[in-house]
Parts: structure tokens; C-alpha cells; sequence
């Protein structure tokens, strides 16, 4: 059977009260999430859409012979959608219910909620003398509430907003401890809840990012020609947090009270809500009597700077969608180091629950933009659409190489494995190979390689050295954040003039390839070769060999299953963190010691004696397969250093251990028509009032949850069946048999809980029939 890990990596834009539709959408993720924990377990699902999803994965491993597991192992958020984020990481890890979110934002996600009590209005008539600003804004004809919020609301949304402006001026009008509390009180309610087990392997890793915007900023030292240092304030402030899975449930992914710090930065709308400081947090972490012992750890992680210089205390962050509004950058980032165990189709999948508008107004509306529009359009619509281009450009970039690379490999193949077989005559496939002969062969066909690479090699070692080099100061500046270094470029300077001081930038040897002590230095710390010569592996032995398959079925799973393991060894020595917990002070050193820090790492990873284990891993895979699938294993496994000399110059050294490209989905109202087309304005009433309207009106908070959970719906069906292998489909037929389902288990659902109007749903129940 052969098995396939659909990865995720989440984006939740900014959407102002529109992140109350992005919840419905994370939820059904978690739901997925938690239907594929049951499935792969064996435990029984809890109904409703994740009964569905259960059916969906056990169809497509019936019918396709594929065991699909769904893993969201990226969640990264900006503004309200970082909320989002927050909570969906935290039940990820922990297996804790995501339910206190939901009645977080359906009964306290409301203007008269969030306006501080020091800042309501005594009584109706206080300040009478801003009642004329009250009527031009609510009253007037053509009005700023006529204009943009359904007739129906229209009465509740101008009692409040009455509210709202009457209450002080020129300070935020809602209370940031009292919004933090609200934050707390649902991680709290998450955690006294019962927790079912975490939603990912034990030990995968788990990463968190929230963007937050630093008001006063920092300095940073860029290196210029002339003069040749300046200094310029950096505002942009991402919290990211990472933890491998435990096996027990009810872990958090972090402390409560950084992952409050973390929501209530990221979501400190720019006049709404005050600038969140650090003594806001510990005047929470004093009410509630918790002592807070990782704070210094924290506040050194997150803003290293400030810290150093003894600012921290002062800091003041905003709403991270001023700058960063759909942070990418920070996902794509974790993507080098995710363990692969098995085959992997990663997915960045980004919520735009409005893409058709800018401030209120359509892309194509011809009329020159309103006061109101060019204020809410630069503060929460505009940040977005720039930014996301640009990383998604650059997703399909390196998408692009990796298939170019493939071409590359596809078209060397013939000639390497006619040099392989020439290499080792027919020796190679008629004796039995042992860990002996294995290691033997790859040293004689790595030297062989070098050998007839001529004067490429220089080019090729310097390219192999560098990135090391660069992957080693990662590494050592990770485990000695002290260093207060902005960036692992200092310390990869000091490798490399260590390295140099010892001949070792000098890569040819007498007769081509690598002098002795390049090839030292490459057999303690040359991981990535390791990693890269697997991934070949991994990814011929995904490729269609229906030959293979016919006479032997389980043989290539097996073989495949083994060089997975193999390359978890190698993943498993990639971190900082598996060099011990001592060798933070040792890294601390790199600049005095740098060969004391390279000693230990080489020491403490061992990669010639993990060489042997994984000759052995896949030697003993070999004994039990065809000759000719022997063959093809072997010709790929020891010809990857001729592959390795022409592909990874054009890597530039980079690379990553997902090596698929990766794909890119989205999910908005635009995507998801099978209920009803038109877009968010069709569907959604957050996008009224310049996409504050869900704020003033439980009603509509309750209609883009459900539209929000609809089109989870949709596109989770749509996710997991577009991770069939090329030339299997589910007929259009039981895919909209499989969707109609899930939508009519959504109100059921929620017709049982009794937290949605019940008009609301079998309106929705008739709309649902009348498509089917």
C-alpha cells in the first residue's frame, strides 16, 4: 500500500472581523486534522464532517491502494487571522478542542465586549456635543452605515457605533488587558477541557508564526560600499514558536501566557486597540497568579536587540498586518529542516476570505476612492496584496527548479547508470550485497565521479563547502542566540577564515576531486550530501514502475519504507538541539574556538558511523526484493554523486528535505461555489461596514462561521482528493455525493449545539437540497 503524508502549511491573513469566517475554515481543518489521527489510530471519530473525512481517506485507500495521512504542521497568521493560528496551533499539539474559540468569537468578538470600561459613555447623553458627528456619520443621508451595512442591522450597528464614538477620544477605545484576558480565558477553557491526542506524530515538529509590528523599531547595521556601515530601523517583529509533538496530550505547544502575548500583539488593530507592552502581560500573569518563569527566556528569544540593550520593557507593537499581512516568508523558511518519514505532498494553503475588494470598494469600480475608503483600505486591505504576490512568486520559483531539476536528472540518468555499470562491471548486481560492499561501492564511485568531473570539480567543492559552512553556522548560532548576531553570516565568516587558515579552501586535489583534508571535513560534517543522495532515492522509488509492481507488490513500499528511515537518522543530527543541552556554551565560543565548535559537532553527530547504520537499513531492504528493482536502487544510490556535481551548483547549495514542490491552494468564497456563487459579498456580512461589520452583530459573526466552516468544507474534500497520484480521480458524481454530506453534517451539527439561529441553517438546508 503506498502511503503519502499531505502536509500543510497554513496562512491566515488579516481580515479585520472577517477572521470570524477564517475560523469556520480552520476549523474544518482541525477537523480533517482529527479524522485522519482516528483514522490511521484506529480510534472512532466523534461524527459529524469528520465521520466524512473518514470515509474520504478509507474510499481513497480502498479503491486507490493509498494510505493517506493528513498533517498541518506549518500555521502561520497576521492581525485576527494570527488568532486563528494561535488557537489552531495550540490544538494541534495539545489535542485539545478547538470549541473555546468558537464561543470566543461568536459571543465576545462585539464592540460593546471590547470597549474598556473606562471608555464607554456614562448615559445616552453623554457627550451631547458629539452628537452632530454621531448623525453625519449614522444618519445623514448617503451615510457611512447606509452605505455599507444590510437595512436589517442597520439599527444595531448605529446604536453601537453611537457607543463607540461617544466613548474617549484620542486613546484606543477598547481595553488591551481586557482583550488579553479574553484570550486567556479560551486558552484556559482549551486546557480544563478534556484533551484526545495530539494531531501529529509524536516528534514532528510543529511551528507557529505570528507577525507583530514594532511601532519605534530597531536598529540594524547594513554594510554599504560608502560609507561603509548605516544604520535603519527595522519594524517588521515576527513570534514564532517550534515543539516537536509529545506522545502524552494536554501539552502545550508554548506557555499560555507567551502565546497570549503573541495573539494580542499580532491582532492590536492601529487605533482600536492600545499597543500591547510587556507590563500588560504581567499585569495578567499577576492576576492570575501565574509566575511566568519563562519570561526572560522569552523576551531574549523574541526580541534579542531590545534585550540586550535593556529596552525590551519598552517596546511597543501593533497589528502585524500593517507590514506583514500574509506571512509566508516565515512558513517557506521551516520547510529546509521537516523530517520526511514517507512520501510527502506539501501544500501552502492561504485564506482570503475577500479577495475581490480594497477598503470596501471593488478592484473594478471606477470611482475615485472616499475619505473612509482610503483610510480602512491603506490600514487593512492594501498591506495584503503586494507581499502575497511576492511569496507566492517565489513558492512557484522554487517549484519551477525543482522540476527543471528533474529534467536535468531524467535526462543524465542513461548516461550514469551506464558509467555506474561500467564502473563496477557485472559483479555489482550478481553478488549479494553486504554493508561491506556497499560502503566500498560508494566510496569508489564518489571518487569516480570526482575524477571524471575534471576542472568542474573546484567549482562544484566550493559550492558543497559553502553550504556547509553556511548550514553549520545556522546551526551554531541557533543553539548560542548570546552571540546577539543578526544573522548566521558573521559566524560563517569565521568558519570559513578558520577553514581557509587550514587549506581547506582549496578543494581540488592532485589527480581531481577533494584533497585529504577536504575529504575529512566533508565525511565529519557534509550532511546535506547525505540528506540529497536519499531524497534521489526516495524519489525514484516513487516513479511509476508498474513492471516491479506486478511481480513483487510490497517490494518497493518496503524499499521506500527503509530509505525513509535512513534519511530520519540523518534529519535526526541536523538540529542544534540534538548536539546535547551543553552545547549552547560551547557554540558560545565559535568566534575564539571555532575549531573546538566544529570538533564537537562532528563528535557528537557521528556521520561515518550513521553512514554504516544506513548501509545496513538498506542493505537488508535489498535481500528481499527483485533483482531488477536491486538494479535500479543501486544504480540510483551510487551514481547520485555524478547527479550531485551537475544539480547542485544550480541549487546554489540550497535545498530542502520536502522535495516535491510544493503547491499552492486557496480558499475564499470565490473558490467554494457549490452551495451558492457570488463571492464574499453573496455570502459573507463581515465584509459590511469596511469589514468591521461582524463586530457589531452577533448575527453576522454567526453567518460567516457557518459560511466559514461550508467552505472548509469544500476545499479540505478538494485538498485531499487533488493528493491522489497522476491519473486517479474521484468521479465528479461522488465527489459532490462526499461534499453534500459535509455540509449537511455542519448544520446538524450545529443544530444540536444550538449556537447558530436555526432560520439561518435550514435556509441553508433548503439551498443545500435545492443544488443536489
Amino acid at each position: 500500500m503506498r502511503q503519502k503524508e499531505l502536509r500543510i502549511a497554513l496562512v491566515c491573513y488579516g481580515g479585520v472581523s472577517l477572521a470570524v469566517y477564517m475560523h469556520g475554515v480552520t476549523k474544518e481543518l482541525w477537523k480533517l486534522a482529527r479524522a485522519s489521527r482516528a483514522f490511521h489510530g484506529g480510534a472512532a471519530v466523534s461524527g459529524g464532517t469528520e465521520a466524512v473525512y473518514e470515509r474520504l481517506l478509507d474510499r481513497i485507500e480502498r479503491h486507490f491502494k493509498l494510505r493517506l495521512r493528513i498533517l498541518p504542521d506549518i500555521v502561520a497568521g497576521a492581525s485576527a487571522g494570527g488568532i486563528n493560528g494561535v488557537f489552531l496551533a495550540q490544538a494541534l499539539h495539545s489535542g485539545q478542542s478547538l470549541e473555546p474559540l468558537t464561543k470566543l468569537w461568536l459571543e465576545r468578538a462585539d464592540v460593546d465586549v471590547l470597549l474598556d470600561p473606562d471608555a464607554r459613555p456614562g448615559s445616552r447623553i453623554a457627550k451631547f456635543w458629539a452628537m452632530p458627528i454621531v448623525y453625519w456619520l449614522l444618519k445623514r443621508p448617503g451615510n457611512l452605515v447606509s452605505a455599507s451595512v444590510a437595512p436589517e442591522t442597520r439599527r444595531e450597528v448605529r446604536a453601537k457605533l453611537s457607543r463607540l464614538i461617544r466613548s474617549r477620544w484620542f486613546e484606543p477605545p477598547f481595553g488591551g488587558l481586557g482583550f488579553s484576558k479574553l484570550l486567556c480565558e479560551a486558552l484556559d477553557a482549551m486546557a480544563s477541557g478534556e484533551a484526545d491526542a495530539p494531531l501529529l506524530p509524536p516528534g514532528h515538529p510543529i511551528d507557529l508564526f505570528v507577525t507583530a509590528t514594532d511601532f519605534a523599531g530597531h536598529a540594524q547595521t547594513l554594510h554599504l560600499h560608502s560609507p561603509k556601515t548605516i544604520e535603519e530601523s527595522e519594524h517588521r517583529f515576527s513570534i514564532g514558536f517550534r515543539s516537536n509533538t509529545p506522545a502524552e496530550p494536554g501539552q502545550g505547544i508554548a506557555p499560555s501566557l507567551e502565546l497570549v502575548f503573541a495573539a494580542r500583539a499580532t491582532a492590536s488593530f492601529p487605533g482600536a486597540f492600545p499597543a500591547l507592552q510587556l507590563r500588560e502581560i504581567d499585569a495578567l500573569a499577576a492576576e492570575k497568579g501565574d509566575p511566568w518563569h519563562s519570561r526572560t527566556a522569552f523576551i531574549e528569544r523574541i526580541m534579542p536587540e531590545h534585550s540586550h540593550r535593556g529596552e525590551a520593557e519598552q517596546v511597543a507593537l501593533i497589528d502585524g498586518s500593517v507590514l506583514v499581512n500574509a506571512p509566508f516568508a516565515e512558513a517557506m523558511g521551516v520547510l529546509r529542516d521537516r523530517p520526511a518519514q514517507r512520501e510527502v505532498d506539501r501544500r501552502f494553503v492561504y485564506i482570503d476570505p475577500h479577495p475581490d475588494e480594497v477598503g470596501g470598494r471593488r478592484h473594478a469600480d471606477p470611482r475615485a476612492p472616499g475619505f473612509f475608503h482610503m483610510i480602512f483600505g491603506s490600514l487593512s486591505s492594501i498591506p495584503r496584496e503586494q507581499p502575497v504576490r511576492d511569496n507566492l512568486e517565489a513558492i512557484q520559483r522554487a517549484s519551477r527548479q525543482q522540476a527543471k531539476l528533474k529534467a536535468v536528472v531524467d535526462s543524465l540518468r542513461p548516461e550514469v547508470e551506464e558509467t555506474v555499470e561500467r564502473l563496477f562491471g557485472r559483479t555489482l548486481f550478481l553478488d549479494r550485497p553486504t554493508v561491506k560492499r556497499l560502503t566500498a561501492w560508494r566510496a569508489k564511485a564518489q571518487q569516480a565521479a570526482a575524477e571524471q568531473a575534471g576542472f568542474t570539480f573546484q567549482a562544484y567543492g566550493q559550492v558543497k563547502l559553502a553550504g556547509i559552512v553556511a548550514s553549520l553556522a545556522e546551526t551554531i548560532l541557533a543553539a548560542a542566540p548570546e552571540l546577539m548576531q543578526p544573522n548566521p553570516d558573521p559566524v560563517a565568516d569565521r568558519l570559513t577564515a578558520w577553514l581557509a587558515t587550514h587549506g581547506l579552501d582549496q578543494i581540488g586535489g592532485a589527480r581531481g576531486g577533494a584533497s585529504d583534508a577536504a575529504i575529512n571535513f566533508f565525511r565529519d560534517h557534509d550532511l546535506g550530501f547525505r540528506i540529497r543522495r536519499l531524497r534521489l532515492l526516495a524519489r525514484r522509488l516513487s516513479e511509476d514502475w508498474d513492471d516491479i509492481d506486478a511481480a513483487a507488490p510490497d517490494a518497493r513500499e518496503n524499499a521506500r519504507n527503509a530509505v525513509y528511515r535512513a534519511l530520519s537518522l540523518y534529519f535526526d543530527r541536523e538540529t542544534s538541539g540534538a548536539l546535547g543541552t551543553d552545547f549552547g556554551a560551547i557554540a558560545r565560543q565559535v568566534m575564539e574556538e571555532p575549531e573546538l565548535v566544529l570538533t564537537t559537532i562532528a563528535n557528537r553527530r557521528q556521520l561515518a558511523a550513521t553512514d554504516l547504520v544506513v548501509d545496513a537499513l538498506l542493505v537488508e531492504a535489498l535481500e528481499t526484493v527483485p533483482r531488477e528493482l536491486k538494479r535500479r536502487i543501486l544504480l540510483s544510490y551510487l551514481g547520485f554523486p555524478f547527479y550531485d556535481m551537475v544539480t547542485l551548483p544550480l541549487l546554489r547549495g540550497e535545498g530542502s528535505n520536502e522535495f516535491e514542490p510544493a503547491k499552492v491552494d486557496r480558499i475564499s468564497p470565490d473558490d467554494c461555489t457549490s452551495i451558492r456563487t457570488g463571492g464574499a459579498g453573496a455570502m459573507l456580512r463581515g465584509t459590511e461596514f469596511y469589514n468591521f461589520g461582524a463586530f457589531f452583530s452577533r448575527a453576522y459573526r454567526e453567518n460567516d462561521y457557518i459560511w466559514g466552516r461550508l467552505h472548509g468544507v469544500e476545499r479540505m474534500i478538494d485538498l485531499v482528493t487533488s493528493a491522489l497520484p497522476a491519473g486517479m480521480v474521484l468521479e465528479g458524481a461522488e465527489l459532490a455525493w462526499f461534499k453534500r454530506e459535509a455540509f449537511l453534517a455542519v448544520l446538524d451539527e450545529e443544530a444540536e449545539l444550538k449556537r447558530v439561529d436555526p432560520f439561518l441553517l435550514e435556509g441553508l438546508r433548503d439551498e443545500i437540497g435545492a443544488v443536489a
